[in-house]
């Protein structure tokens, strides 16, 4: 090695000194690379690894062994590949003679455990077509996409495409699948240069599925954006005037939806790709929705309603055109909820408690709401200042402060609370707590 100017020694001591079989094992662990004399061949399990460089005589037994570390099942691993540098496949036919049919292995005659990676080739080719075909059933062309010499055509093509995919949930998720089980058959066949006759068409259908996956992605930390996006649309089909406008609780000018002209929002509304706005605009709102369920679980409601408007339009219960106004309405109605706290005089935190104590149809007068609201504050306050501490709920004594604080406070609700709504409060309250109020205690 040193004539050659290398030095074999650091890599000696590793090979003595560090489990080079458990990292390699590790789909995380950056080796991926090793040169197998021979220990490794057979017996030695590794589900990850995908390719195997073969430049050694064998046969039988090791052969079949040796071919076998690269077809384990693997997360998104379609094959494992065999490179035979030493034409080593006429001897794995006397291989299946003696261990596979032979022995009760399952193959029959004529059966080879190895395809040539032609066989992959046609199996792309095939995932291609399908995806043409799906595109071409809801009215949009690869081809065209592909060719359109202008990148502004090809924009609204590819827009056009979108638009047609998102009809419906299942049509989402029909398309992504096709384009799933293309990008997996592509990543197999690599580096092959055979792989290149596909290339385009390939990323053609990769960046629609990506398009498709993140129309909807975005992240929201409040209803404002999703609110603004409602009426960006609004402007575009309606001047409204000053009587249309009303105040919410926190004082923010919000649409009088009962104002709005519906026919010209309609009219507005045929013209845009209807599908790409309406599935942008469910996930801003259930990225919201979703945000506001952690605090408060109060709020199910809400997500049982949306998620039955979801489900009645995917059923065909419902067009387009309808749907739409009813999201709109939707987040019109999360809105208000949003701000309903400000209302109460109550935090998102304090309101989420006040609704456990008086959900569900508990009667109250007025004095009897503004005496809940104030054992609602004096709890959580007391909660965040004494007993709510760094990993409390790993230790019998500070869970139990936590629960003693709860039936102290709530002992100050008012008479409608009897005992035993008392008790299924102070159950409630405390598995709230126990849910929400981890390491952090404040909501962001």
């Amino acid at each position: 090695m040193r004539e050659l100017g290398l030095d074999i020694e650091p890599h000696r001591k590793r090979m003595v000194t560090e489990q080079l079989d458990e990292k390699f094992k590790d789909a995380t662990n950056p080796l991926r690379i090793v040169f197998v004399c021979a220990m490794w061949m057979t017996g030695f399990d590794v589900k990850s690894c995908s390719t195997i460089y073969l430049d050694k005589p064998m046969r039988n037994h090791t052969l079949m062994q040796t071919i076998a570390r690269a077809n384990r099942v693997f997360a998104d691993k379609n094959n494992g590949l065999i490179v035979d540098y030493i034409g080593i496949f006429k001897d794995l036919k006397s291989a299946l003679a003696i261990y596979g049919s032979a022995s009760g292995g399952g193959i029959k005659a004529g059966e080879l455990p190895v395809e040539a990676k032609q066989a992959l080739v046609n199996e792309l080719r095939t995932a291609l077509e399908e995806a043409k075909k799906f595109l071409r059933g809801v009215g949009s062309d690869l081809g065209k996409i592909i060719k359109a010499k202008d990148e502004f055509v090809r924009i609204g093509l590819m827009d056009d495409a979108v638009n047609a995919i998102l009809v419906n949930d299942q049509s989402k998720a029909g398309f992504i699948t096709h384009a799933l089980k293309v990008e997996r058959l592509f990543q197999a066949i690599l580096p092959d240069v055979s792989a290149g006759q596909f290339s385009m068409e390939r990323k053609a259908i990769q960046v629609l599925a990506e398009r498709v996956r993140n129309n909807n992605s975005q992240d929201l930390t409040d209803l404002s954006a999703v609110m603004a996006e409602v009426n960006r649309v609004l402007d575009k089909s309606i001047k409204v005037k000053e009587q249309y406008i009303i105040k919410n609780a926190a004082g923010s000018h919000v649409l009088d939806m009962s104002k709005v002209d519906f026919e010209a929002l309609k009219k507005m509304f045929d013209k845009s790709r209807k599908n790409i706005e309406l599935d942008r605009l469910r996930g801003k709102i259930n990225a919201q929705l979703q945000a506001m369920l952690r605090v408060n679980k109060s709020r199910v409601d809400f997500a049982a309603k949306f998620e039955q408007l979801i489900a009645d339009y995917n059923a065909g219960g419902k067009d387009i055109d309808t749907f739409f106004v009813e999201v709109i309405s939707f987040a019109r109605s999360l809105s208000e909820e949003e701000q309903r706290g400000i209302s109460e005089n109550l935090s998102e935190e304090e309101l989420a408690i006040f609704d456990l104590l008086i959900r569900p149809n508990i009667k109250l007068n007025k004095k009897e709401r503004e005496q809940v609201k104030q054992v609602a504050k004096e709890l959580l306050d007391t909660l965040k200042a004494e007993r709510i501490v760094l990993d409390w709920r790993k230790q019998q004594k500070t869970r139990a402060a936590v629960r003693v604080a709860i039936f102290d406070a709530l002992e100050q609700l008012p008479e409608p609370y009897t005992k035993d709504l008392y008790d299924q409060k102070c159950e409630v309250v405390y598995q709230h707590v126990r849910g929400l109020y981890g390491i952090k205690y404040s909501i962001a």
